[in-house]
């Protein structure tokens, strides 16, 4: 990945996005009918600005996290406050800290599940054998 973060007037094409963050052009395009990105227009093609770059940055992280695009939306919107990021900061903590308590629980889920599902194999493996001893 470049390294962009010097350069602030740097302009992306549809193309580079793409290749650089791994993601389809219709991605970047939905992404866009949500409100999400809004790139600038020269005919029919769209230019993305660093401001553009970096927001496709943290919904990506925030879609690995778990976020859903209504939330990452929230905490974006916030940054045009004009409050120094502060509001958007607490949000995004307070969001952060309720995705990893929602995400320690189903790692808890998981595990539970793994063990049911380990003995169930289990029991399973020592009948099939039960069977081809008889």
């Amino acid at each position: 990945m470049p390294d962009t973060s010097g350069d602030r007037q740097q302009c992306y094409s549809i193309t580079e996005l793409r290749r650089e963050f791994e993601v389809s052009a219709r991605t970047l395009r939905f992404y866009e009918d949500k409100g999400l990105l809004t790139p600038a227009r020269d005919g029919q093609a769209r230019i993305y600005s660093y401001r553009d770059r970096a927001r496709l940055k943290l919904i990506l992280r925030g879609k690995r996290v778990g976020f859903s695009l209504a939330e990452i939306k929230e905490i974006l919107d916030l940054y045009n406050l004009r409050d120094g990021q502060a509001t958007q900061l607490k949000v995004s903590l307070e969001k952060g800290r309720e995705k990893i308590t929602e995400l320690e629980h189903q790692r808890r889920d998981i595990e539970e599940a793994i063990a049911d599902l380990s003995r169930t194999c289990e029991i399973i493996d020592g009948m099939l054998k039960e069977r081809e001893m008889s």
